[in-house]
């Protein structure tokens, strides 16, 4: 039985959706960060960085944290959400690595600096705002060559994307005026499995 720690945000809906995707039983634990249960030893334990999500399997005893290292271990479990084709196998990974190292950290800069930062720094604001902007071009750009970051099949990457994409849209960060972007969006946001996940621990709210 996998055991998922997590909590209503961008990395903690990319694992929630997959495992709703694939139909693996899980149970879920809430949590909080808001109220520092993050921090707490029993979690440090499972993840000493002191950040969510993070699964167990106590059918193969394996513990891991980090949201695309997750992915890629429901995808191998369940055989789904990596594309059989040996070259589409690789634009997904090759796109999940985009979204790990290149989307989530600049689009969480964003979020700190644009809304929970105390003091509001002008210059942050507009080199992230940017650098979001950039993001989405590239993004838009390969939605505009294939329907799925993997070209044909849904995929892990595209898991990976929505889970930022849902956030942006909660927190005002605009993508309508990438077309390819924003109709790929709302094509995930309709599919059942991904409706259910951006619920779970709890619906995300605004800043």
């Amino acid at each position: 039985m996998i055991e998922l720690y997590s909590d209503s945000s961008p990395n903690g809906f990319k694992a929630t959706i997959a495992l709703e995707e694939t139909g693996l039983n899980y149970t879920l634990h809430h949590i909080k960060i808001d109220q520092g249960e993050h921090r707490k030893a029993d979690f440090l334990k499972l993840n000493p960085h002191g950040r969510i999500p993070v699964i167990t399997d106590s059918a193969t005893g394996i513990t891991l944290f980090e949201s695309a290292a997750i992915l890629l271990y429901i995808a191998e479990k369940s055989g789904q959400l990596l594309p059989q084709s040996f070259a589409e196998r690789w634009q997904a990974l090759q796109w999940l690595q985009f979204l790990s190292s290149s989307m989530g950290p600049i689009f969480g800069q964003r979020v700190h600096f644009e809304i929970f930062a105390e003091t509001k720094l002008p210059q942050a604001i507009s080199r992230y705002q940017k650098l979001s902007n950039d993001i989405y071009a590239v993004l838009d750009q390969r939605l505009n060559e294939t329907p799925w970051f993997a070209g044909a099949e849904y995929s892990v990457a595209d898991i990976a994307a929505f889970g930022w994409t849902h956030i942006a849209r909660i927190c005002g960060f605009s993508f309508d005026n990438y077309t390819h972007l924003n109709n790929w969006h709302q094509k995930v946001a309709t599919r059942p499995a991904v409706q259910r996940g951006i619920t779970l621990p709890e619906p995300a709210t605004g800043p």
